[in-house]
């Protein structure tokens, strides 16, 4: 039913190309893998999408489906129903996987195939990227390099959407600029990104693409754990990398030597508190006593003959402060005794 309909396909002329957009053509390397996008209209959200083998629309072979998987494990396909895109993998290419449709099967009526072509190579791709899914965030900007050996335009666009072909440009809103960083290394950078630009975009040289995946998120709050062991201590951070230990015997002589200039401050400090507290304790006692002096001088006083000598003497009063209490205080007259002779 299926050879049929696709027969009905190429008789009417309908190739479904305005309903799936996709990469055209992609260099690969033998034995790695590849993924290829595959745009569609958001009508067909909820339909089957499969890929298909063969060089031919009315010949090719289902080889993966999104309700069904594939036991051999070489093609693999997620459908982002959000974004309204398919991606197929393949992997351990081979010479052989050369050509394939991308295909929305429809519902009693004609399915959707666009079609992409693998130039599978043992050497060097024509065109690579060093990651084909990348991740940049909000608010930062993100390069990717594309190299190339191949001649003619390059160019840098969304799936979809527009394309950057000179120095600079916008994709939705985004700058992008472009320029050789090197030797054929093609550097694209986009800036002031937003979560509306994750999607596929691709790098285009002469005929060649590449598609590349881009998720902007936020970006993650690090922490950091310290873990010791022995001498050696190991920085974790929260996403689980680990930065490069050091040795903590070189901290030994300097927190040491820390170490013992604050504990001599400290006891000098304490030294002189106390006896700043001590020279306070006198002041007041001395403060709280009040003194009366006398005067005692010896005089002769002449009777007739008989000198005779007389002592006066003065009377004070001495204040001292109970110690029960401010203000309080007791009272203490002293007196003399003089003897004449």
């Amino acid at each position: 039913m299926a050879l049929c309909l696709r027969i009905i396909y190429i008789i009417t002329g309908l190739t479904g190309v305005h309903s799936i957009t996709t990469v055209s053509k992609v260099s690969v390397k033998t034995g790695k893998s590849i993924s290829i996008p595959c745009l569609y209209e958001s009508k067909y959200r909820n339909h089957v999408k499969y890929l298909c083998e063969g060089a031919k629309w009315r010949s090719c072979n289902d080889v993966v489906k999104t309700n069904t998987a594939d036991p051999s494990g070489k093609y693999s396909i997620s459908d982002d129903k959000n974004q309204f895109f398919f991606t197929v993998t393949i992997n351990n290419l081979t010479n052989e996987n050369t050509d394939y449709w991308c295909v929305v099967e429809i519902n009693n009526g004609l399915d959707y195939g666009e079609h992409f072509q693998l130039s599978v190579t043992s050497g060097t791709p024509s065109l690579y990227v060093d990651h084909q899914m990348i991740t940049g965030y909000i608010g930062e900007s993100t390069t990717i390099r594309c190299h190339h050996s191949n001649s003619g335009e390059m160019k840098w666009c969304r799936l979809g959407r527009n394309c950057v072909t000179g120095s600079s440009g916008s994709i939705d809103g985004t700058t992008v600029t472009t320029y050789m960083s090197e030797p054929n290394v093609f550097t694209v950078t986009m800036s002031g990104l937003q979560s509306e630009d994750s999607g596929w975009y691709w790098c285009a040289k002469g005929d060649i693409q590449i598609p590349v995946y881009l998720t902007v998120t936020e970006k993650p709050i690090t922490t950091t754990a310290h873990t010791f062991t022995g001498d050696r201590t190991i920085t974790t951070f929260k996403n689980g990398q680990q930065r490069a230990s050091f040795d903590l015997k070189i901290l030994i002589i300097p927190l040491s030597v820390l170490i013992f200039i604050v504990i001599v401050v400290l006891f000098i400090w304490l030294i002189l508190r106390n006896k700043q507290r001590k020279a306070d304790s006198s002041a007041t006692a001395m403060a709280g006593v009040e003194v009366a002096y006398a005067e005692v001088r010896p005089k002769k006083k002449h009777l007739g003959k008989v000198d005779q000598e007389v002592i006066y003497t003065n009377v004070g009063n001495i204040r001292r402060k109970s110690p029960e209490g401010e203000g309080k205080g007791t009272e203490v007259t002293y007196s003399t005794l003089a003897t004449l002779h």
